[in-house]
């Protein structure tokens, strides 16, 4: 952890004879391009699951050098829409279906595959994936395709062992149980470990690795739609939905922007793309960064002071706007702020003695029980993953600090979407440090679309779920009591979500 920056100029500024109220009322009222670093907070720390994220005096370091080479003023998304690779599928679709997972439980009613997907036979890059149908009625449920953020986190060990898919892992880290708010209850879904280098997808080509970023992303993760639905020819005609949270808030609206400008340009087959929900997404850089400030200062989590001075003192728009003022006061929030869980800020850290009662019942050390599960070699087996026998174990994120576009804001892309009247969702749980609900408010308010409907309370279970308000082309719902991973903390009123979502219908006011 790391102690406060005492520069001679810092200290100047503390003496100055002033309230901390008005500092504030200066610094709200500053016209100066002043931006808040909070953006980096997931972006640049990799914490996936759990844990503690990246100090503040890395995340200067990150944000003088590497994030700066990578980021992308320019929103405009660069769409390649010549045709994609698609590999021979006969066959491949009965060798993926698992036969049983080592330590589920009895009973399992639906069917589930996984399996790797070539994207590129060239570089030897395949992704891998875990599908499961819904167990009543698979065949006229909606497709649905999940991803987890990162970049680099797994929608294998994130989304379906941890969040919504069908089990969870014990803290045994060897068996599985249950989960009863699962959301293959009413779709049909894929999680997809994306891009190559992330779980256990690959490239034969270790230098292929240095290309990853937004757009080799969305590429890649057309190609492997585009083959899997020859795997499973039966889904091509059926409605289809994409999903995701994190910095998936960059992969979902990027791929359904390179889904319909295919649909449109090429003779592949046509993916009947319906709509996009994406969870404490990251949008956009700038409100994430103001979003986040604000929300640590509205619940407490750091002085008044420290909120003052790095919306004072701290330039984000240039890597040399970090005096070392700035430094100082981030310091202050990093210290402040270092022993509070990342994604639930009212949730214990894992190893943490505690016993006091929390809004969920998530453990914050479920990341520790999936990974020691998803390393069984048996698992693996019964996956059919890790074939070429990869030299380093599950969830050794190959791409971390590889990252070679992304832009500030996926907000035209998302315009883009709602223009054609695609239904798009973003929804927030309202405990999240890393993404928080204020970040997503201020970039909704940015598209500058008309409500249709006003802000209401949704209830589920006969308590406020949330709240929801639907604008023109785009519903805004929060998840009242959840973090980051929403279907981790609040499975329930998840569930509801989603359903709603896929139904085209706002979540109930009753």
């Amino acid at each position: 952890m790391g102690q406060a920056v005492t520069s001679s100029k810092q200290k100047a500024f503390k003496e100055i004879p002033m309230s901390p109220y008005k500092l504030i009322d200066l610094a709200m009222g500053s016209s100066s391009l002043l931006c808040f670093s909070f953006f980096f907070l997931l972006a640049s720390s990799h914490g996936c699951y759990g844990g503690k994220l990246g100090s503040f005096n890395q995340l200067s370091e990150l944000t003088r050098g590497e994030l700066y080479k990578n980021r992308n003023s320019d929103a405009a998304f660069p769409l390649d829409t010549s045709p994609v690779y698609v590999g021979p599928q006969n066959g491949l679709k009965d060798g993926d279906e698992i036969e049983s997972l080592p330590g589920q439980p009895d009973g399992v009613d639906f069917k589930q595959y996984s399996g790797y997907v070539t994207v590129d036979p060239e570089a030897g890059r395949a992704l891998f994936y875990y599908f499961v149908e819904s167990p009543r009625n698979s065949s006229t449920k909606p497709l649905v395709l999940w991803l987890n953020g990162g970049p680099g986190c797994s929608s294998l060990g994130g989304g379906a062992m941890m969040e919504l898919g069908p089990f969870r892992v014990n803290r045994d880290g060897k068996t599985l149980y249950r989960n009863d708010y699962s959301w293959n209850r009413d779709a049909n879904i894929i999680f997809l470990e994306s891009p190559a280098g992330v779980g256990f997808s690959y490239s034969n080509i270790t230098s292929d690795y240095n290309r990853s970023g937004d757009n080799r992303t969305a590429q890649d993760s057309y190609t492997f739609l585009v083959n899997w639905l020859e795997r499973f020819p039966e889904y091509k005609t059926r409605d289809f939905y994409l999903t995701g949270e994190s910095y998936a808030g960059h992969y979902v609206p990027q791929l359904a922007q390179t889904i319909l400008h295919h649909n449109k340009y090429t003779n592949q087959t046509i993916i009947n793309l319906k709509g996009i929900a994406i969870g404490n997404a990251l949008i956009d850089r700038l409100t994430n960064i103001k979003g986040s400030l604000d929300y640590y200062w509205t619940h407490a989590l750091i002085s008044d002071e420290s909120y003052a001075g790095v919306k004072l003192t701290c330039n984000f728009t240039s890597p040399d706007g970090l005096s070392q003022v700035c430094l100082g006061f981030l310091d202050q929030i990093n210290n402040a702020t270092a022993d509070i869980f990342p994604y639930d800020i009212y949730a214990p850290l894992c190893n943490s003695s505690s016993h006091s009662p929390t809004i969920s019942a998530f453990d914050p050390c479920s990341r520790a029980y999936l990974t020691s599960y998803l390393n069984i070699p048996e698992v693996q087996k019964s996956l059919h993953a890790n074939l070429t026998g990869l030299p380093y174990p599950w969830e050794n994120d190959m791409i971390h600090g590889l990252w070679t576009d992304r832009p500030d804001t996926v907000l035209p892309t998302i315009q883009e979407l709602m223009r054609i009247g695609m239904s798009v969702w973003i929804y927030s749980g309202d405990t999240d440090r890393a993404i928080p609900v204020t970040a997503t408010r201020y970039a909704i308010t940015k598209l500058g679309t008309p409500v249709k409907t006003e802000w209401y309370p949704w209830y589920i279970q006969g308590e406020v779920g949330g709240y929801a308000v639907g604008y023109q082309n785009l519903t805004f719902v929060t998840v009242r009591g959840a973090g980051h991973y929403v279907p981790s903390y609040q499975p329930a009123r998840a569930l509801s979500l989603f359903s709603s979502f896929i139904n085209g219908e706002l979540p109930s006011a009753s």
